[in-house]
């Protein structure tokens, strides 16, 4: 992004408001410490009024004001939002729903990526708004498209089943070979012509081959990864070489990891923490971390790009007129979700939005602004937090520091939403061990397998877990395999291995691909069902919580059983099993791991709380690491609304006020501090 400090801008959407207000509200940005605003990503009608009749006269407006006034703009492209003489004219752009009701206009993200006029129109907006704009001296970056799979992540038109016929022949060539990939034979669904095949259609009970939905979820993430890079393509042809591409939010069935490598200079993510406490949510019994979660789905951006962008950050209450009422954030709280992005390793900080809007579905989604246009304390916040920024300016560009990964692919993400066995004990791990890691304060990072990933990416930590990889390929294998060679120490849970990248499940003994490497044969497995007591392993006089499935284990080839089950029909049965292979180790484990079992795990395994002899932090609060130049700047987020007490055992030097500090500290609520270890 070429930023050399942390930045703060916001969104902004000048044909919301008279023209009068802008240079006074660019002004009044300033004043307070935004530099920077995002427009133009819903405007499609405004630069196209009727089909092939394009004015520029309004953003040309706009953007000499902010050349007047100095301000820097990342340009939205309109995509999102199709003008309805689009969408009337060419019905065939429309998204629909499995019953083939068509979204019409009216909303937002309505479209297909699919519909090759849709493809055309695009483009060329694109290139019609990157020749005109592409080397304006103002803009700084542009944003491809709006959110993409927000709102529909499934897309059921006409286009898509014809896209998806397109999609299976490359991969499969011929008819046989799909057959077989999906197991056709099965009640029946043997296909004879490739135009018998359709995106996923209504069938009893809803239970659709699970083969062809996984092939139809790698699907939508291809589609939409070929509709970003269809827009990037356009905007280098036209843009300059320091100005960036990105796009915003972090939705699912989509490789964001690709969509990146591919198309984005830098991954920027939509954190609206705010959603913990809305009026459907029970956040005072929430065994969620409430706002907390949010650093969970930040730690999955950071594997996207270390360093990244908030192109929306909360700033007031969210709601639409028709859904998701919440309340004001809590003075403090916008501060704290703004840290928490900082900390997670976030340069750049765009607040949604300036004023709260006064017309349309997002009424209610409140900005900086109230509708009245009068200074308030949300405005007051944000600009102490520009006095935060230029405290902390110097760790612009530091990398989060982790103690230990958790392997996430693709493949397994997408089998755990089709499969309830997959998803039952996925949802409890992943849930888990970011909580285990949260409470123990032991910070933690999400690594994606992919055809990208190297050993050396892997060799970083010193602990992998891999909760579940249901599905298991040679090359990945063969790459855990060369980790724990290397030193690394590898853990694995319950129903690893039994599945190929079809989704079907092989007829090997379990785990599959990782038995060996495991030393570990399942000889036989089961749900704890609901009359069942909770399940445990005892591991050298630890009673490690085995709940929800459990694998029944025998060590193989040199290892050793470390923990047996103590109650179930397997009591004294094995549950957690321990191989040395090269210089590291395996732990196969029987079960899921909840947040009990994985501080078992990570005290085990020696790094569990790895700054406690610097600082000492109640639960409420969070601690958070980044690292340049060997200096490493700690992060301390109370995220209670009440005081708190943190201990300093070892000088640190403060970063808002530049002193030192040591020994006993209070937060107030909602409080954040930014400490340096001096080297």
């Amino acid at each position: 992004m070429n930023i050399d400090k942390i930045t703060m801008g916001v969104c902004y959407y000048p044909e919301h408001w008279d023209k009068s207000l802008w240079k006074e509200d660019l002004l009044r940005m300033q004043e307070n410490g935004i530099e920077v605003v995002r427009i133009a990503e819903f405007a499609w009608t405004i630069f196209e009024p009727k089909e092939g009749n394009f004015n520029f006269d309004f953003f040309d407006s706009f953007l000499e004001v902010a050349k007047e006034v100095n301000m820097k703009v990342i340009m939205g492209t309109p995509t999102a939002t199709p003008p309805v003489w689009l969408t009337e004219k060419y019905p065939e752009v429309l998204n629909s729903t499995k019953e083939g009701v068509l979204y019409r206009h009216g909303c937002r993200r309505h479209y297909n990526y699919n519909s090759k006029i849709y493809q055309e129109l695009s483009s060329r907006i694109v290139e019609k708004m990157s020749a005109r704009y592409g080397n304006h001296e103002c803009i700084i970056g542009w944003q491809i498209d709006n959110e993409l799979n927000c709102e529909l992540n499934e897309f059921y038109s006409e286009s898509d089943t014809k896209a998806f016929r397109s999609f299976l022949k490359d991969k499969y060539e011929s008819l046989d070979a799909l057959n077989q990939a999906w197991g056709t034979v099965f009640w029946n669904q043997t296909y004879s012509d490739w135009e018998e095949i359709f995106v996923p259609r209504k069938v009893v009970s809803d239970s659709t081959n699970p083969h062809q939905v996984l092939d139809y979820t790698r699907f939508i993430s291809d589609s939409a990864c070929r509709f970003a890079k269809m827009q990037s393509n356009i905007l280098r042809k036209n843009i300059g070489e320091n100005i960036f591409v990105t796009t915003n939010g972090m939705f699912g069935n989509l490789d964001n990891h690709r969509m990146t490598k591919e198309s984005l200079d830098v991954y920027m993510y939509d954190s609206y923490p705010n959603f913990a406490f809305a009026m459907e949510e029970d956040p005072k019994s929430s065994r969620n971390l409430n706002d907390r979660k949010w650093s969970r789905n930040l730690s999955e951006v950071r594997s996207i790009s270390p360093i990244f962008g908030i192109m929306e950050q909360q700033s007031g209450a969210n709601g639409w007129n028709s859904r998701m009422e919440a309340p004001a954030p809590k003075p403090g709280q916008l501060t704290l979700w703004t840290m928490q992005s900082i900390a997670h390793g976030a340069d750049f900080i765009s607040y949604f939005r300036w004023r709260t809007c006064t017309k349309g579905t997002e009424i209610y989604w409140h900005g900086i602004l109230d509708y009245s246009n009068r200074d308030n304390r949300r405005l007051q916040e944000v600009n102490e937090v520009s006095k935060i920024f230029e405290s902390i300016k110097e760790l612009a560009g530091a990398e989060y520091k982790a103690s230990f990964g958790v392997i996430k692919d693709y493949d397994n993400i997408w089998d755990a939403q089709l499969d309830e066995w997959h998803k039952r004990i996925e949802k409890v791990s992943q849930k888990g061990i970011f909580q285990g890691a949260q409470l123990t304060h032991t910070p933690m990072d999400y690594v994606y397998l992919n055809k990208n990933t190297d050993l050396e990416q892997l060799k970083k930590y010193p602990v992998l877990f891999y909760p579940h990889p249901t599905i298991i390929t040679e090359d990945r294998a063969q790459l855990l395999k060369d980790y724990v060679y290397e030193g690394g120490k590898l853990v694995v849970g319950c129903r690893s291995g039994y599945k190929d990248i079809t989704g079907q499940c092989v007829m090997e003994k379990a785990p599959g691909l990782l038995r060996n490497m495991t030393g570990t044969d399942v000889v036989d497995y089961t749900f704890v069902g609901p009359g069942d007591e909770e399940s445990y392993v005892d591991w050298k006089g630890t009673q490690v919580k085995a709940s929800v499935f459990n694998d029944i284990l025998e060590p193989i080839e040199e290892s050793r059983s470390l923990g047996t089950y103590v109650n179930n029909y397997y009591k004294g049965k094995s549950g957690l099993i321990e191989k040395e292979y090269g210089k590291g180790k395996t732990y196969y484990f029987g079960g899921t791991f909840s947040r009990e079992t994985t501080e078992v795990f990570l005290d085990k395994l020696d790094i569990s709380t790895p700054y406690k002899d610097i600082i000492e932090l109640p639960q409420m609060c969070e601690l958070g690491v980044r690292e340049k130049n060997g200096i490493k700047y700690i992060f301390v987020l109370n995220f209670d609304n009440a005081e708190q007490e943190i201990y300093i055992k070892s000088e640190l030097y403060n970063m808002y006020t530049k002193k030192a500090e040591i020994g006993k500290i209070k937060l107030t609520a909602f409080e954040t501090k930014v400490y340096k270890i001096k080297r």
